[in-house]
Formats: C-alpha cells, structure tokens, sequence
C-alpha cells in the first residue's frame, strides 16, 4: 500500500509513517524491529481523576464522553510514538450487551485510563426464562447505541479514529445470564441449555460488530483498535477471560467453536489473555483468524515482558502486546535486552517530549 496517500489525522500527523511501521508488525515483516506506544499521563486524565473516584457512578451523557475522548486525544497529537489516536466506548463493553436482552446496566468509573465502564446483574432468575429472552433492532438500547456510533463517527471525522471494542460473546454472555459460578454448573449440569444461551449471545454480539462497522468509517482501509491501534479490514476484538480460570480442555469443546464461529463473518480477530490466562496461549494462537494478542499483567504473576521469548514460541510468533514501565522499558532498551517483534505499551512516560525523543531510538533498534 501507498501510505502516502492515507488521509492525516489531526490528531496524529504521521500517521502514514504510523500505519507503515504497524503494517510491517503485523504482517510480521519486521522480527527485527520494536513498536511502542507511550501512555502519557494528560491533563484531560487529571481532570477525569478529579471528578471521578473509582467505582460505581452515574450514567454519563452523550456531550461528557466526546468532550473527554477529544481533549484527551488532542493532549497527545504530538506525541511520535506507534499510537494511533482512538476514542473506546467503553460504556458498551459489558452493559450493552446485558441490556439488549433485559438486563439493567451499571457504571463503574477508572480514573487510571478515563473510561466508564458498564456491566449488569445476572439477568435470569430461573434458567427457564432463557426461553423468553428475545433480541430486536427495535431495542430502546440499540437504537441509543446507534445514535451513539454515529455521535462519535461525526465528532472524530478527520480528527481521529474510534476503536473497536470487546465481545461480550459465548461463556462472557453466559455470566451475564446467571453470574460466574452457575455458569461454571452448567456446562456439566445442562449443556444442552448452555449451546442454546450461546445461540442468544451470537446472535446479539454479530448484530452489535455488524452495526459498528456499518456506523464507523474504516481508517486507511481498517480498524482502530485499544489492543493492537490499528489492523487491516473489518477486525473484532473477542474475549476468553472465563477460561482464564479452567483447563484448556475446557476452552477447546467451549470457547474454542465460539471464537471461529464468530471470527468467521469478519476479517479476523483480536483477543487479550490475562497473566492467569497464559497457559491457554498455545491453544488460543491457531484459531483461523487471529491475528494478534494483547498480553496484561496481573498481580501475582511475571510480567509479560519478562518471559517474551517463551511466550513468542507458545504464540507461534504471533504479534503480541505487552505492558511494561518507563523505567523497565528504557533500561531494557539501553541494555538491548527488548525482543524484537513485539508492540510495547509503556506506562508512566514523563512527557510527551521525552516519549517523543525516545522513538528515535525505537525506530533504530535492531535485535
């Protein structure tokens, strides 16, 4: 592709020279080589972290959420790092889906990365009510959802992209049913049942991604994405957090059609693993369409940084994300211990000049 001639952002004016490097990374052309994105602390976070305590809070409006993604967002267009500029609707991660069938959202603030998150109670009292349970376009909720994507495609125009964002799809939806634990029983109590929930839970994510991609202009041709910040074509983000806490026996007979199920009617997918959800990282990498992994990191467990070689063999050399910190991040870098291949998501950069001045040397190392 000519990037050349991909339209600039204003919000990051080399984006060409942005979408060639993560071009390049996730085609796999470029083993050698280190992409990085700086999480620079701006003054749009300061002021959400002020007026947000973490926690449940109210329902945001429409104009709060622009405002935020647009002062945010324009803090960074200097920034010279792999980024690519993106507001994220996490407002209809979890409690959209939840919704479109009944149930009744709730909001938690972060004031760590300015998001507001929603999920919901498990929705059945008796599993028999999975019968009753029906989706519609004519939803309330959809059709707000959809005045929302339009919002947001019109404000960013020209400016910068809007994110895809989760799949609350397979056993995510079925915690959303009846809770974690009676899900875990129901796969050995009523598996029968389970495959019907799943039907549901198809039905309404394929519905949601498709009403995404209709409603967001592609950016040079693909998607903005929180996980990887851009990939070619039409690409989802899905999730395996359930398995994360299960054998990978389990995730092969039910995640596993899930995830190829729905992979199927889009370009590929996207998918994170938690630092508890590493040993499902062999079995995850060869699904048809993946094309890339978010690894985070957990209390508890070593960083993904630190086991990069291990976890690049287990992934089949895969494009992995990993988190790591300006100080772990540059000192590896001096010592020329960075594995190459790799998108590093670097946190606690003391500005956006001195995140700036360090992709000089991002750009020049070679493994």
């Amino acid at each position: 592709m000519d990037w050349s001639s991909v339209i600039t952002l204003e919000f990051k004016p080399q984006l060409s020279e942005t979408l060639a490097r993560l071009s390049r990374w996730l085609s796999r052309d470029a083993p050698g080589e280190i992409f990085a994105v700086f999480n620079v602390r701006t003054k749009a976070l300061e002021e959400f972290a002020e007026r947000y305590r973490p926690g449940y809070c109210e329902r945001p409006s429409l104009e709060e959420r622009l405002t935020f993604w647009e002062k945010h967002l324009a803090e960074r267009a200097h920034l010279e790092d792999d980024s690519v500029p993106a507001a994220y609707l996490s407002e209809f991660d979890q409690g959209l889906y939840g919704a479109l069938v009944g149930g009744q959202p709730q909001y938690m603030a972060h004031p760590e990365n300015g998001w507001i998150s929603s999920m919901v109670h498990p929705i059945l009292r008796d599993k028999e009510e999975l019968a009753s349970l029906r989706f519609s376009p004519d939803n309330p909720v959809f059709t707000e959802y959809q005045a929302w994507l339009d919002a947001f495609a019109r404000h960013a125009a020209g400016r910068f992209a809007v994110s895809h964002f989760i799949l609350i799809n397979g056993m995510n939806f079925l915690f959303e049913l009846v809770g974690a634990t009676k899900s875990y029983l129901l796969l050995c109590e009523d598996p029968e049942w389970v495959w019907r929930a799943f039907d549901l839970a198809y039905e309404v994510n394929l519905a949601v991604q498709q009403c995404f991609f209709e409603r967001v202009p592609s950016l040079a041709g693909g998607t903005a994405s929180n996980m990887v910040q851009w990939i070619p074509g039409r690409v989802i983000s899905e999730s395996v957090d359930p398995f994360h806490m299960t054998r990978v026996e389990a995730f092969e007979v039910w995640g596993r059609p899930v995830l190829e199920r729905i992979f199927s009617h889009f370009d590929g997918a996207v998918i994170h693993l938690h630092g508890n959800g590493r040993h499902l990282l062999q079995a995850v990498s060869i699904v048809p369409g993946l094309k890339a992994i978010f690894l985070g990191d957990d209390r508890g467990w070593p960083p993904a940084v630190e086991e990069l070689p291990r976890l690049q063999k287990l992934s089949r050399d895969l494009p992995l994300v990993v988190q790591t910190t300006w100080e772990v991040f540059t000192h590896k870098l001096q010592r020329h211990e960075l594995v190459g291949g790799v998108l590093y998501h670097v946190t606690e950069p003391p500005s956006i000049r001195e995140a700036s001045r360090m992709m000089e040397k991002v750009r020049s190392y070679r493994v």
